[in-house]
């Protein structure tokens, strides 16, 4: 299985090329003799060769989960090393470090920006419009002209990356993904760790997210920033949980400062800083104000540090706002406003826009108090806590004016330290296969296309239910290049 997941990593990283995101204006395939690949005859054949690669890998995803998640107890699943399956994983993801960015162009929009921060310019006030070239061109348009809305931390290693690139795209996409590549290794330590700690199992925590085709293919096939911040996010949760507080505090803040999404965690640590008093001793109110002073203490120095870094204070907040750019019906407030429009149409002509503005902002006031639930009913323990987090999260893919697919990192990293049972597995498996297939790797959208929604909802469909189909009698072993004793 592991062999097969890796011949679908090698062919999906080959049919990159043919269509996946290369660089605009730029002529290295020329240069090669390879620039067949991408139009004509050869475009078609890489075309099938990506999606055998992703059929590969999604069926490798479902047999591995099949033997985790088996229906007849703990004795039915096979005992397999920790290292051997952490070793498996990288050897999913190492093809896709060498492909073609597929998906989005939000690579080039990183190294758009982070070329702006090192030319003297203020990404959160001037978009990559500013300064052309080559990577402004292989961006995608509709944020020429946006602000950057990601951290100081981010925004302060984005510069380093095109202060050593310059303006070579295809450079700074290799060196990108080596810059995020410590998000996947401290993902591949926690998550083992945080399973442990409540007593879930290692294999299945380590299937729903370093095994899961939708996320190896976007968060380092695409790249996005999410693998850096979601190692980040989980290596501070498992500080925290092992009462190393201040330090786990920190390492969230870094999280935050990368991507402002992760910040949802830090309320949640307060509670698990108090539980963890509780077993010691009776929490007093000081008890209370003094760790919540820790947490927004430590919080604001890193933020403080890396704000002074970049040098532009707090504009990247300002950029948060584009996101209403995108629009798909993924979320509630956005599928609420299709409804509408199309529910008024046989009385009266709705545009989209208005009723958008206004389902989005009812979104948000409900999301608001969603999180604000979600912190104070679970506060009992750190189970609960860590429960919290994680609805809180999943609440934000949910009422955000828009999501994408690489964005349910978010949720799935603290998720995989619970105990799921094989149905929501496979419900999730199957909410992955269709988030993989209905977003196209050139960047197109099937979701308004009746035909083939109904093609990729089939076959997500299919995908969970062989996750939930009786498992055969477990003597396969799990197929590595070698055994590791």
């Amino acid at each position: 299985m592991v062999i097969t997941g890796v011949i679908g990593s090698v062919l999906v990283a080959v049919g990159s090329f043919g269509v996946g995101d290369i660089p605009r204006n730029n002529a290295w395939l020329q240069n090669v003799g390879l620039s067949w690949v991408y139009y004509g005859h050869g475009k078609s054949l890489l075309n099938v060769v990506f999606w055998a690669g992703v059929v590969l890998l999604v069926l490798a995803w479902i047999r591995l989960g099949r033997l985790f998640f088996g229906d007849r107890g703990a004795g039915d699943r096979p005992a397999v090393p920790t290292r051997v399956l952490q070793w498996s994983a990288l050897s999913w993801a190492a093809p896709l470090m060498v492909a073609v960015p597929v998906y989005s162009r939000d690579v080039y929009a990183y190294l758009a920006q982070g070329a702006l921060l090192h030319h003297g310019f203020d990404p959160y006030a001037d978009g990559p419009v500013h300064r052309p070239g080559p990577l402004l061109d292989s961006m995608a348009q509709v944020w020429a002209t946006t602000t950057a809305p990601y951290g100081p931390l981010f925004m302060t290693l984005t510069r380093a990356v095109t202060a050593l690139t310059g303006d070579h795209a295809i450079a700074g996409v290799l060196a990108m993904r080596i810059v995020m590549l410590p998000g996947l290794l401290l993902t591949l330590w926690a998550i083992p760790h945080l399973a442990r700690h409540f007593g879930s199992s290692v294999p299945a925590s380590l299937w729903l997210v370093a095994f899961n085709p939708m996320l190896l293919i976007h968060l380092v096939g695409g790249p996005h920033v999410e693998l850096l911040m979601m190692g980040v996010l989980a290596a501070g949760l498992v500080l925290v949980l092992r009462g190393s507080h201040v330090s786990g505090v920190v390492v969230l803040a870094l999280a935050t400062a990368i991507k402002i999404t992760a910040g949802v965690a830090l309320p949640f640590v307060l509670w698990i800083w108090l539980a963890h008093l509780r077993e010691r001793r009776a929490v007093r109110p000081v008890d209370v104000a003094r760790v919540f002073a820790a947490i927004v203490g430590c919080s604001v120095v890193v933020f403080g540090v890396f704000t002074l870094m970049v040098g532009h204070g707090l504009g990247w907040l300002t950029g948060l706002g584009w996101a209403d750019r995108i629009i798909n019906w993924l979320t509630i407030p956005t599928l609420v406003a299709h409804v509408i429009t199309v529910a008024a149409a046989p009385f009266t002509a709705l545009h989209l826009l208005p009723v958008l503005s206004v389902t989005r902002t009812v979104g948000s006031v409900v999301l608001a108090v969603v999180l604000l639930v979600c912190w104070w009913r679970f506060r009992a323990s750190e189970r609960s806590a860590m429960l919290g987090m994680t609805l809180a999260l999943l609440a934000v893919l949910l009422l955000e004016p828009s999501t994408l697919p690489w964005y349910y990192t978010w949720a799935l990293v603290p998720a995989s330290a619970f105990v799921l049972s094989r149905r929501v597995a496979a419900v999730i498996a199957g909410c992955c296969v269709l988030q993989l297939i209905v977003f196209q790797p050139d960047d197109s959208i099937l979701l308004y296309e009746p035909v083939p929604v109904v093609i990729c909802l089939a076959v997500a469909a299919v995908a969970g239910w062989s996750l939930i189909g009786r498992p055969r009698r477990p003597t396969t072993r799990l197929h590595t290049a070698g055994d590791v004793r």
